[in-house]
């Protein structure tokens, strides 16, 4: 392999990375990103990281992993949005790192290199580089367990410790049914090679038994909030398992559409998803993937990606059969999309790159015209200098990176997801937090009023104001609260307009100052278009009593 090929390689993966980076400066958005540092944060306010609250009331329904990292971090880092997104931009570095490491060691160098360029540079990853859930971590494990297993397979025992950790942090993450990309791909490959006799062997009993053993932890936590309080109010009955919704009701649960949290599943619903999720990648993987159809592709490539393919392909069928979808989870297997896509691209002949590089340049020139659409109707601060960054990047594409190779391919689409990220990070995102109206707050109380005791009245869902105003805002549900709250007159209340006058009617209600409010992951042409902003804006407001 050309030395040039893979010093270009490591140059666009580390300015994916640094470019990637910005996004650890921005605010929180809500409402799962807000909603999961809200949680750590009172973890560490309490100093409790055994029982998880929401709104001051129990809260069963993801594992506590996720929120333990997040906590350590605010230990570390004190309670920011910075704190809040390093673990997880850390950890996403780390599962581009098993990519290189699974896919050098089935394939080659190149291939490592190429799928990691890929995975970090996928529009999803960028976003969630941003909008920090929890499925970047579940990647990293899962990714990490397939890896480990994979060097135990061929006799290396303490991988088999090593797989079964990662395996036990991604459960504590999402749940049990993560062991299926992580299993699933190892079973059908021993299967269709003939290699059943692998099921039986008693190392792969000790990693389930591992397993088991390294998420007591979660076990324990959820026994000692739940199972030994069976008069908990959870989902509106008493008598509650925390251990059996952790094994069967937040997974077969959602699946089957029977448990307490339910959805509407639609099959084609992760195929359109991974279109544009994927970006800017999305039409090679396809392409890839009808390749892979033929089978004369197939026998050319390593027996063991068989694992590879089959992990991504009964993971994206069990998302696509599933009632409960979110577009988030194709996060899990985009690490084996990158690997189809990296075999792919290397394989293409001159013709074909031609084609494609001639499609990626259609697609830059469309994300460039879209973005600066938006950037024009939506008239933030800065739109014409976003414009000039964008097409700035675009030029700097075409004169740096020329021919037909797959070099040219490969860095163009690159810059592409850089561009993405710049405008994203750089305008987009911190244009639309003005519009979160609880983070706003939030931080004007803890400015104005740093003594200030929150709460926020007859609205559910302020988890941005849970995480930036000081302390644990008091929640209250009814005007009933209100009138026991000993000490109303040293709360300043956060409240929707809709209970504005009924304050003012019923108590002497200053307004500190008013904000306005979008569902910001919810985007509509009426709200990207300055002029008919106002039309879908809510108003919150900073209320005291006196």
């Amino acid at each position: 392999m050309n030395i040039k090929d893979t010093t270009l390689y490591k140059i666009l993966i580390v300015v994916i990375a640094v470019v990637s980076s910005l996004a650890l400066f921005g605010g929180i958005m809500e409402p799962d990103s807000a909603l999961y540092a809200s949680i750590a944060k009172n973890m560490v306010l309490r100093n409790d990281w055994i029982n998880i609250y929401v709104r001051g009331a129990d809260w069963l329904d993801k594992p506590h992993l996720t929120f333990w990292l997040a906590a350590a971090s605010f230990k570390v880092f004190g309670i920011n949005a910075f704190a809040y997104k390093l673990p997880s931009f850390l950890f996403g570095l780390l599962g581009a790192g098993y990519l290189y490491k699974l896919a050098k060691d089935i394939y080659s160098e190149k291939t490592g290199l190429i799928s990691a360029l890929i995975f970090l540079s996928s529009l999803h990853i960028l976003i969630s580089t941003f909008d920090v859930r929890a499925e970047v971590y579940i990647t990293t494990f899962t990714l990490a367990a397939i890896y480990h297993y994979y060097k135990a397979h061929q006799g290396s025992f303490w991988h088999i410790v090593s797989g079964s950790f990662f395996a036990a942090c991604a459960i504590m993450i999402k749940g049990i049914f993560v062991l299926i990309p992580v299993f699933g791909g190892f079973v059908i490959y021993w299967l269709l090679t003939r290699q059943w006799k692998q099921l039986l062997k008693l190392k792969w009993w000790i990693a389930i038994a591992l397993i088991l053993l390294f998420i007591i932890p979660e076990l324990y936590t959820l026994y000692v909030q739940f199972d030994l309080h069976p008069e908990k109010v959870v989902f509106g009955k008493t008598g509650v398992s925390g251990i059996k919704f952790f094994f069967w009701d937040s997974q077969f649960g959602r699946f089957f559409n029977n448990g307490p949290i339910k959805g509407k599943g639609d099959l084609s619903f992760f195929l359109h998803t991974t279109l544009w999720a994927f970006l800017p990648w999305s039409i090679l993987f396809y392409t890839a993937v009808v390749n892979l159809f033929k089978k004369k592709n197939r026998i050319a490539l390593p027996a063991e990606s068989i694992m590879i393919w089959t992990s991504a392909a009964i993971t994206f069928l069990l998302f696509s059969l599933s009632k409960f979808q979110l577009p988030h989870y194709i996060l899990i297997i985009l690490p084996q999309f990158a690997i189809i896509t990296a075999l792919y691209i290397e394989k293409l002949r001159e013709k074909a790159i031609k084609s494609f590089i001639r499609i990626q340049n259609i697609l830059y020139v469309l994300v460039v015209l879209a973005l600066s659409a938006i950037a024009v109707f939506f008239k933030f601060n800065l739109y014409f200098v976003a414009i000039g960054v964008l097409i700035l990047i675009f030029v700097s594409a075409f004169m740096l990176f020329k021919g037909l190779k797959v070099n040219t391919l490969l860095a163009r689409s690159t810059f592409i997801s850089l561009g993405l990220m710049v405008f994203l990070s750089g305008f987009f995102y911190p244009s639309l937090l003005k519009y979160e109206s609880g983070m706003q707050a939030g931080n004007w109380l803890k400015e104005n009023h740093p003594n200030a005791k929150a709460a926020v009245l007859m609205y559910p869902d302020a988890y941005s104001f849970d995480f930036y105003a000081n302390g644990e805002p008091q929640y209250l549900w009814s005007y009933e609260d209100l009138v026991k709250c000993s000490n109303k007159k040293e709360l300043i209340i956060y409240t929707p307009a809709a209970e504005l006058e009924r304050l003012k009617t019923e108590y002497h209600a200053e307004v500190l100052k008013s904000f306005e409010y979008y569902h910001i992951t919810k985007l509509t042409g009426k709200f990207i278009n300055a002029e008919t902003r106002p039309q879908v804006l809510e108003q919150f407001y900073l209320v005291k009593l006196h």
